[in-house]
């Protein structure tokens, strides 16, 4: 029964590798957010002298965004793969950013979800630059509510997460 378990056990540990294929679509989509960039960067400074002062901002906004998208995708992959399927070794690296070796699944959930608020803060500003295209307001509130929702999902987690701590120095 022993050696049945341990079949199984090894199994479901080589299991881990089936995540390799999601990490590397991951990393396409990096591709396509990186075309969309350039595209929107070049359509930016051809057009930025006929563009009013909100219209650049918006422009830059929509740049920040993507920086955003594709930063939030790269912590994704970096951190997925360490914490689920294999160490990386960082020697021979000597730019390698500290961090991605030392995000545990705790720090991977606060990470993302401060860049999705981010993410959705630039929404809503650029919304707000951008009044005259909401003549009914209901879009607009639509936005600011989810955003409250998501900076409400970070106090949450944040808070659990240090609940979590707290009673785990505490029974060690």
């Amino acid at each position: 029964m022993q050696r049945v378990e341990r079949v199984i056990e090894a199994i479901i540990f080589s299991s881990r590798w089936l995540m390799v294929p999601f990490f590397l679509g991951l990393i396409l989509s990096l591709l396509v957010l990186m075309f969309r960039f350039m595209r929107g960067t070049i359509e930016f400074v051809v057009h930025v002298q006929s563009l009013s002062e909100t219209d650049v901002i918006i422009g830059v906004l929509d740049l920040v965004d993507l920086t955003l998208t594709t930063s939030l995708v790269l912590i994704v992959i970096f951190s997925g793969y360490e914490n689920f399927v294999s160490k990386i070794d960082v020697d021979g690296h000597p730019d390698w950013p500290e961090w991605m070796t030392k995000v545990d699944f705790a720090g991977l959930k606060q990470k993302l979800l401060a860049s999705i608020v981010a993410i959705s803060a630039i929404q809503v500003l650029k919304a707000f630059m951008n009044l005259e295209q909401y003549p009914d307001t209901t879009k607009l509130a639509w936005l600011v509510g989810i955003h409250v929702v998501f900076v409400f999902s970070v106090l949450v987690l944040a808070i659990s997460d240090r609940l979590g701590e707290k009673a785990k120095e505490d029974a060690g």
